[in-house]
C-alpha cells in the first residue's frame, strides 16, 4: 500500500517548482532594490503568539488553527500567518535598538485547517514584507509601490490595487457604534458566520462573500465617511504619493481586513482571474500590534501575498533554464572524457546535460531538442583522439568546429563566463 500526502498538503513538483522559483527571484530583487533584508521565523509558535494579535474572534483562532499541545503541556500552533512571528522576533531580539525603521521580508510556508479549494490549501506559501517603527504615509506608499514593481516584474498586468482607511482606535468606536445600530436591524438576514461576528466583530461582516450578507449591507455606513481629521490626512498624504508614483489604484470603502491588529491605511491586490474576486496580495498598517505583544509604541504596515495564487496567474509558462550545451557520446571512453569536460564547464558556469545512460545517438539528440538545448556537441572516437569537433546550433543547424576545451567552448557559448 503507497502512501499518499496529506489532504490540503500539496508537492510542488518541476516545472511548477521552477515557476516558484522564478516569482521568489523577481521578489527578492524587487525587496533588494527597496532596502529589505530577509528573516527567517519559526513554523511553530506559542499558542498565545496568534490569540493576542491576530484575535480570539477572527475565524483564523476560532476554527482553523493548527493548535495542540506538546510534551511539555505547553500549547503550540503551526503559523497561521507571518507578521505575528516577525513581531516576536522583533520584540525578543531588540531589533529596533539596531535601527528605528526597519524593513524585513520572509518566504514560507503557513498552516489553516480550512477547505481546500483552487489556490488555497491546508499548508499555503506566502511571501510577506513588514516596514516598522515609522507611521509615516509616505512608508505605505512605499510597501505598495513594492508591491505593484512586483507584479509588474512578473509581467501580470490584471492584479488590480484596492485601498482603504479603517480609522483608528480614536474615531473607530464612535463607527462601530454607528455600524451596529445598522446591522441590528437586518441581522435576521445574514448568514450564521456573520450573526456569530455580530457580537465579536461587527466589522467583518463587511467582508462576507455571500450574496444575502452583501445585499443586507449594501448601504452601510462606510468607515471612510467616519474618520477624525488625522486619519482623512493620512488617507490622503497615501493616495498623493501613489498619485506621484504613478501607481494605479482605486478606493474600496468595503474592505476591511479579517484580523485584528489593522489600523488606518489596508489594502488588497485582487484579480478576476481565478474565478470569483481573488486577493493574491493583502494587508494593511498595524500600529498598535507591537505594544500589544509587550513591545513598545512602534508602528508598522504589511502585507502578504500567496505563492500558489500567483502562480496561478503566471500560468503554465516555461520557466526551466535549459541548457546551454548538450553532450552526446558514443563508446564508453568517450563518455567518460565527455564527463570530465561537463564538469570543468560547469566549474565556469556553463550548464551543460550528457547522456548518462548509454543511449543511441538519435535517442540523445532527441533528449537535447526535448530539454531545448541551445547547442549540441557529439563527442566520438575522432573528437577525442583530435580534440576538435563540430558544434551545432540547435536552432538553425549551424555548425563551427571548436578544440574541446572548456574555456573555448565557454567563449563559444557565452563570452561572459568568468573562468575559474
Amino acid at each position: 500500500m503507497s502512501i499518499s500526502s496529506i489532504k490540503g498538503f500539496n508537492d510542488i513538483l518541476p516545472p511548477e517548482s521552477d515557476r516558484w522559483r522564478h516569482i521568489e527571484e523577481i521578489a527578492r530583487k524587487v525587496f533588494r532594490v527597496n532596502g529589505f533584508s530577509e528573516i527567517r521565523i519559526p513554523i511553530m509558535e506559542k499558542t498565545e503568539l496568534f490569540s493576542r494579535s491576530i484575535g480570539d474572534a477572527t475565524d483564523i483562532v476560532e476554527k482553523e488553527m493548527y493548535s495542540f499541545l506538546d510534551k511539555s503541556g505547553s500549547g503550540v500552533t503551526l503559523r497561521p500567518e507571518g507578521t505575528a512571528g516577525v513581531m516576536r522576533a522583533l520584540i525578543q531580539h531588540k531589533l529596533h535598538s539596531q535601527d528605528s525603521v526597519l524593513k524585513l521580508f520572509y518566504m514560507g510556508p503557513m498552516f489553516r485547517y480550512e477547505r481546500p479549494q483552487k489556490g488555497r490549501y491546508r499548508q499555503f506559501n506566502q511571501i510577506g514584507a513588514e516596514i516598522t517603527g515609522t507611521d509615516d504615509p509616505m512608508a505605505d506608499a512605499q510597501l505598495l509601490n513594492l508591491l505593484a514593481a512586483f507584479f509588474n516584474g512578473l509581467d501580470l498586468k490584471k492584479p488590480e490595487l484596492q485601498i482603504n482607511s479603517l480609522g483608528c482606535p480614536e474615531c473607530r468606536p464612535a463607527y462601530r457604534v454607528k455600524l451596529t445600530a445598522f446591522l441590528e436591524k437586518r441581522i435576521e438576514s445574514m448568514c450564521e458566520d456573520c450573526r456569530r461576528r455580530f457580537d465579536l466583530n461587527p466589522l467583518r461582516i463587511l467582508d462576507c462573500k455571500l450574496s444575502g450578507c452583501i445585499e443586507a449591507t449594501r448601504d452601510a455606513p462606510a468607515m471612510l465617511e467616519n474618520l477624525c481629521d488625522d486619519c482623512v490626512n493620512h488617507f490622503n498624504s497615501v493616495q498623493n504619493y501613489l498619485h506621484q508614483s504613478e501607481t494605479k489604484f482605486i478606493i474600496n470603502p468595503r474592505m476591511v481586513r479579517g484580523l485584528d491588529y489593522y489600523t488606518r491605511t489596508t489594502f488588497e491586490m485582487v484579480t478576476d482571474q481565478l474565478g470569483s474576486q481573488s486577493a493574491v496580495a493583502a494587508g494593511g498598517r498595524y500600529d498598535g500590534l507591537i505594544s500589544q505583544l509587550g513591545g513598545g509604541d512602534i508602528p508598522g504596515v504589511g502585507f502578504a501575498m500567496g505563492m500558489e495564487r500567483i502562480a496561478l496567474l503566471l500560468g503554465e509558462g516555461s520557466y526551466t533554464a535549459p541548457p546551454e550545451l548538450f553532450i552526446a557520446t558514443i563508446g564508453m571512453k568517450e563518455r567518460e572524457f565527455a564527463f570530465g569536460l561537463m564538469n570543468q564547464m560547469m566549474k565556469r558556469g556553463v550548464h551543460v546535460e550528457m547522456d548518462y545512460e548509454g543511449k543511441s545517438l538519435k535517442s540523445q539528440m532527441r533528449r537535447a531538442d526535448r530539454m531545448g538545448a541551445s547547442y549540441s556537441v557529439v563527442v566520438g572516437e575522432n573528437e577525442v583522439n583530435s580534440g576538435k569537433a563540430l558544434f551545432r546550433r540547435m536552432s538553425d543547424g549551424a555548425e563551427t568546429e571548436i578544440t574541446l576545451a572548456a574555456d573555448n567552448i565557454s567563449e563559444l557559448l557565452n563570452p561572459h563566463h568568468t573562468t575559474s
